[in-house]
């Protein structure tokens, strides 16, 4: 058997449009019959163009956009829609036979065709998608379109996580990497792009061990995209400004305190927004992008003598350890500041096995089980035999499905049940085993499940999902559709499952698998596996000598029982392993 590998170098990113479901229907129904459109706004390179277009995909539209160049020329971004010498009463008239445009960059349009657009808002024949980029200067005529509420405002917030993950997971990426990635760009789709492409083409990336992915350390490479997005901090022309500014980058990832800088210099940069003061009177850099730009432009001389070391940051990462293991403690995993483990990750540092075993744990805990396997691995690479890092990494592969769940299956806790955690056994639908071993919120939802009361398996999940714990909460919630005697609470409760599971990284517990699938005909079980598999509708049908339209029926027709939006949701809900098809 020949086997090829993926070479750093040429790995393939695809970009899928992800994560934007609910905003293009609600732009949708803003350019339906009856309605004059819609104002998108957001920062720049958060996806706002391809979301215009992915809404109005195959509709018939007219598109226009700003430019800086053409600013002082007018009607310039009308130019290939209206004659020369054209009157703004006579550019109305044309355009009104427009049933819909598109105005892209409108913060960018000049004085007369922001005036143009502002008037077929006004006329409302022409149903308007108008795109503008947040905290950048507009004409008053294109920001009066909402603030006199001609349209209604749709404000775009950054793509989360999991849809960042989403979009470069695929690309063989290790989960800190990921991580690393969403931090500095904060759902700055361009960035990211640019990020991803440069660290693969400058061959940056390396071979995780023992496994097909890639990791991203050391120091940021440089790009346009990051020199555009860092220009009004590393073209800081007041010397204290600038030397304050990458004193603060160097000491990442401690924050010293407001003392030991020239309180004129940080006025001036907490006026502008590159800085704030913690209340202990700490400064920190605004955004976390700043800090390795500032570090990537120095000189080496100048970053040899400014540069933190990993043995400076012990103490404040043994905080960090307290911090997080308390967490744990507490069962409540919710968003913990933890810059100085992050930091000894992206410098390509050896990460302490303690540590490194809390924070695959407070992982876990969060559902997030491919970072939790990363965490565990980074520990080991110093520690080999660290028993609390093998532990870590052993569970969460196993809640995702790519081990043994837990050490014992449910057929024999009779013959060893002290193998069982308590809470694992409640996991594993036997919450007898836990009776007096639990409290707090773990306990509610051992309770619920014994009394078979799908109303308080619900109330368990989402007292669990305040917490943090989104794995446990998903599992409670796929219980509960069990236990509910009335059908459209059990859908409610599969559609909250579905939906939290598919934050947790590739869950895939006892608890979770096969979700419900009993609901389904024999017929919507077999296409919906199919499908789950990576089939598509044609290959359905093919196979099942079915006519395509047929499977497309019988999909949405299982979508509705399910409560799934699309194929993403079906292998949270089916048992892939068992059901592939020959």
């Amino acid at each position: 058997m020949t086997t090829f590998e993926r070479d750093a170098k040429t790995l393939e990113l695809p970009w899928p449009f992800t994560g934007r479901d609910s905003e293009v229907e609600l732009i949708r129904r803003s350019l339906a019959a009856g309605r004059h459109g819609i104002v998108v706004t957001g920062a720049a390179g958060s996806g706002k163009t391809r979301l215009a277009a992915e809404a109005t995909r195959g509709s018939d539209r007219a598109l226009v956009a700003g430019t800086p160049e053409a600013r002082a020329l007018p009607f310039a971004a009308f130019a290939h829609l209206l004659p020369e010498d054209v009157t703004l009463h006579r550019a109305v008239q044309l355009l009104s036979s427009v049933r819909q445009l598109i105005v892209d960059d409108a913060h960018l349009l000049d004085d007369a065709s922001a005036a143009l657009v502002h008037q077929l808002a006004v006329q409302g024949r022409t149903r308007l998608l108008v795109v503008a980029t947040d905290g950048a200067p507009a004409p008053g005529a294109i920001s009066r379109l909402w603030t006199g509420e001609l349209l209604p405002r749709l404000a775009l917030d950054p793509l989360p996580p999991e849809e960042t993950e989403h979009l470069i997971a695929d690309g063989g990426l290790e989960p800190l990497t990921v991580n690393r990635l969403h931090r500095l760009c904060r759902g700055d789709l361009r960035l990211l792009r640019d990020l991803v492409g440069a660290v693969r083409k400058r061959g940056l990336l390396t071979r995780v061990p023992d496994s097909d992915t890639w990791a991203w350390r050391g120091p940021l490479p440089l790009t346009p995209t990051v020199r555009e997005r860092t220009a009004h901090v590393l073209d800081r022309v007041h010397p204290e400004e600038r030397e304050t500014l990458e004193r603060l980058a160097f000491c990442e990832p401690l924050a010293p305190h407001m003392d030991e800088f020239d309180l004129w210099a940080l006025e001036r940069l907490e006026a502008d927004g590159l800085i704030r003061i913690d209340d202990a009177g700490a400064v920190l850099l605004v955004h976390p992008l700043h800090g390795p730009a500032l570090r990537a432009a120095a000189g080496r001389l100048r970053a040899r003598r400014l540069a933190r070391t990993p043995e400076e940051c012990g103490r404040a990462l043994a905080a960090e350890t307290a911090v997080l293991r308390r967490s744990v403690q507490l069962a409540d995993v919710r968003a913990v500041s933890a810059p100085v483990g992050e930091w000894l990750v992206d410098e390509g540092a050896p990460v302490p096995a303690e540590y490194a075993a809390v924070r695959a744990r407070f992982a876990r805990f969060g559902g997030r089980l491919r970072e939790a396997e990363a965490w565990a691995r980074e520990g080991l690479r110093d520690a080999p035999r660290d028993e609390d890092c093998r532990r870590e990494l052993a569970l969460a592969v196993a809640d995702a499905g790519d081990g043994d769940w837990p050490s014992v299956t449910r057929g024999d806790l009779d013959a060893a049940p002290d193998e069982v955690e308590p809470y694992d056994a409640v996991r594993l639908g036997v919450p007898e085993r836990a009776v007096g071993r639990l409290d707090g919120v773990f306990a509610q939802h051992a309770d619920a499940l014994a009394r078979g009361d799908g109303p308080a398996l619900d109330r368990a999940a989402e007292a669990l999902r305040e917490r943090g714990l989104l794995l446990y909460a998903a599992e409670a919630h796929a219980q509960a559709v069990r236990a509910h005697r009335d059908p459209r609470a059990a859908r409610t409760s599969r559609t909250r499952a579905v939906a939290l599971a598919r934050r947790c990284q590739g869950a895939r517990t006892p608890a979770l698998s096969g979700l419900v699938l009993g609901e389904l005909t024999a017929r919507q079980r077999q296409i919906v596996t199919l499908a789950a598999a990576g089939l598509s509708n044609r290959e359905i049908a093919e196979r099942l000598t079915l006519s395509v339209r047929t499977v497309g029926n019988h999909l949405y027709s299982a979508y509705a029982r399910l409560g799934a939006s699309d194929r993403g949701a079906l292998s949270w809900m089916v048992e892939l392993p068992d059901a592939q098809p020959a």
